[in-house]
């Protein structure tokens, strides 16, 4: 079979979405061609010679913008069978169908995506959670990279790869996309397929790692014996991680052998500063919790950087306020990509907020692939979208994070007084910060 995998949008890094689908088809003999549309446009006589095209749909972004690329796939090839997978796959299902999509695969998507194409499994969608022998990802028709986002770090910028050591959370967020599809579970990648993948990546040039798990501490003892590891053959290259408020604090012991081998800052999803909004979330953490696990991280070295879900039917005009003064106050200004400060909370298909008596949720809107919401105080999502387009337009121009930070003080409280604003080139970070 001549399969092509296409990937729309993975926050600015290599697709592990492509690679690792790619090792299992390849094995099975299949001939299998990638397109990242983030780096690359699509390869229309690849499109027009496939038996099947392949979406990978990580995350709500890459699925929007998959829809009218899938439509083009449709004409071009109208033979062609279409199957997406990821995250936002099975949550999308109808409407994928309606396009022409004959199977949606979520979770461990690997072997169904692989028994799919083979005719082992029938067309229906699925849901897989299966515990998988990893293959060692195959990047050899991915661009290079130097063409993703770099870490820019003491003043230098680093090639940055990027892998997975597990999937899935043992958690239950309910604003989490993760959630509807693993329920609580997690899945390891084996060590070995890990160390190797990073292996191959540092030989094309990476000099730091981003670990793409939803919790990297969802499995601890997976998780350090993986960096010791790292640490010993690649003592040079750093690393970044994700890991939860309240896995810092009840894992707080491996905070430093995080930082003895390597890694360099945690980004940790806060999402707010308000506990009632966190109790709605099923964060598992408070505001205390979140003061807390950055006293511990700045104690061991490690730099912390918090995403938030900034506007919510919850959010007050005091209560943004109170968030933007506690950023202020903990020297954060610098460690909060400006995005983090407008983002408005996503409400997709199958999502567990929905079962909030006080979600005021309207009609689901196709084009957005979301249920609807509305602010009580309509002011608020007046304020949301001025700041996401200045926040647009401060990303174009290239406008610091401290500077952008000023201009969303002063539109949100109508005067700036003076505070202390750290230094950029101390905190390191992503070159494409966006998240959703």
């Amino acid at each position: 079979m001549r399969i092509l995998l296409i990937s729309t949008y993975d926050l600015g890094r290599q697709p592990f979405g492509l690679a690792s689908p790619a090792a299992w088809l390849r094995a099975e003999g299949h001939e299998v061609a990638t397109a990242d549309l983030s780096r690359e446009s699509l390869p229309i006589e690849t499109v027009r010679n496939s038996d099947w095209v392949a979406f990978h749909l990580p995350m709500h972004t890459a699925t929007r913008m998959a829809v009218p690329q899938i439509r083009i796939v449709r004409d071009l090839n109208p033979a062609a069978r279409i199957c997406c997978y990821g995250l936002y796959a099975p949550a999308n299902q109808e409407m994928l169908r309606e396009l022409g999509v004959v199977q949606a695969i979520g979770g461990e998507f690997e072997r169904a995506l692989a028994d799919t194409i083979a005719g082992r499994a029938q067309p229906n969608g699925l849901v897989v959670l299966d515990r998988l022998p990893f293959r060692v990802p195959d990047r050899s028709t991915l661009p290079d990279l130097r063409d993703y986002a770099g870490l820019v770090h003491a003043g230098e910028r680093r090639i940055v790869g990027y892998t997975e050591a597990s999937r899935g959370c043992r958690h239950l967020c309910r604003h989490c996309p993760i959630v509807p599809v693993y329920e609580g579970r997690f899945r390891v990648v084996q060590r070995e397929v890990v160390l190797a993948d990073i292996r191959q990546q540092v030989a094309a040039g990476a000099r730091h790692i981003t670990f793409g798990d939803p919790d990297f501490l969802n499995g601890p003892g997976h998780a350090r014996a993986i960096v010791e590891a790292l640490h010993r053959e690649f003592p040079g290259v750093t690393y970044d991680a994700t890991i939860k408020i309240e896995h810092l604090l009840k894992q707080r012991e491996l905070l430093p052998v995080l930082a003895r081998t390597g890694c360099i800052f945690i980004t940790s999803a806060v999402e707010s500063v308000d506990d009632g909004i966190l109790a709605r979330l099923a964060k598992g953490h408070t505001r205390a919790d979140f003061v807390n696990a950055l006293t511990l991280t700045r104690e061991n070295g490690l730099a912390l950087a918090p995403t938030f879900v900034a506007f919510t039917p919850w959010t007050t005009r005091a209560g943004y306020c109170d968030l933007l003064r506690t950023i202020r106050d903990l020297d954060l200004t610098a460690n909060v990509a400006p995005i983090q400060l407008a983002i408005r909370l996503l409400v997709p298909s199958g999502s567990k907020l929905l079962e909030l008596e006080d979600m005021p949720v309207g009609a689901f809107d196709r084009e957005a692939l979301a249920w609807t919401w509305r602010h009580p105080d309509p002011e608020m999502d007046r304020l949301c979208a001025t700041l996401q387009k200045l926040v647009r337009a401060g990303d174009r121009s290239g406008v610091s994070r401290n500077a952008m930070f000023q201009t969303i003080w002063e539109r949100s409280f109508g005067a700036l007084p003076d505070f202390h604003l750290v230094d950029r080139a101390t905190i390191p970070y992503l070159t494409e910060p966006w998240y959703c």
